[in-house]
């Protein structure tokens, strides 16, 4: 679409903030107002607005403001009824990307042992939750009560970090990584890195291809806007 506006601002409404286009409240897709629970994430929002389309009568589309159509998901999407995306997202416990190892070669098992067991043992330490590991693309069950618990903590989630964990944890192919982003224990590119041991060995030994490098950079940033909005609502 065409941008309309001169520029964004902020402004505080009761116990939330707004973003205004040339003194207008945004509207999200759905036609509400846009209203998030801290200054600096709308200040961020505003920033991304400010910049879209480059300027007035300037083309843009929703690409061009990722964090605010994140807090249109929890605003309109996830706030009424949060329990869907919830369990969804705590599916992801069942087949954690942390639990599967390969068995060859030496050194890819190796590193993925290093990097990815103090994750799975604070998931264990912080949630109760010891997941099993097992190596090949065989599945393994996990118990119940792991599995719960790491539901427990998905549903504990605000809708504004639901919101961040429904685009980071299918993104990353692990729930822990997931909640360690929401615990501020990593960041959205430290998640990344983690989560693509296996892709940046085989990069390292067989080089990697330009299309495959656009994915991952694409995946990269979308778990790289999550981590931020997450930072942002906190």
């Amino acid at each position: 679409m065409k941008r309309f506006w001169d520029g964004a601002a902020v402004e505080s409404s009761g116990d939330e903030f707004r973003v205004l286009l040339d003194s207008r409240p945004a509207r999200l897709l759905g036609g509400t107002v846009l209203a998030v629970p801290r200054r600096a994430l709308a200040e961020a929002i505003a920033a991304e607005w400010n910049a879209a389309g480059g300027g007035k009568g300037g083309d843009m589309d929703w690409t061009d403001v990722p964090l605010t159509r994140l807090a249109g998901t929890a605003q309109e999407c996830i706030a009424p009824d949060p329990e869907p995306v919830a369990l969804e997202i705590a599916r992801y416990g069942e087949t954690d990307l942390l639990c599967y190892r390969a068995d060859g070669p030496e050194a890819l098992a190796r590193r993925q042992s290093e990097q990815w067991d103090p994750w799975l043992n604070w998931a264990a330490s912080r949630y109760g939750a010891k997941l099993r590991v097992t190596t090949g693309l065989m599945h393994v069950s996990q118990d119940p009560p792991a599995v719960a618990a790491l539901a427990q903590a998905v549903a504990a989630q605000t809708p504004a970090a639901l919101a961040a964990l429904a685009v980071a944890v299918p993104a990353l192919g692990s729930l822990v990584l997931g909640l360690a982003m929401a615990e501020f224990r990593l960041d959205g590119e430290a998640a990344f890195v983690l989560a693509s041991v296996d892709e940046r060995f085989q990069a390292e030994r067989w080089g990697c291809d330009d299309a495959a490098e656009q994915r991952r950079r694409r995946t990269a940033d979308e778990v790289v806007v999550a981590g931020r909005f997450l930072r942002l609502v906190r």
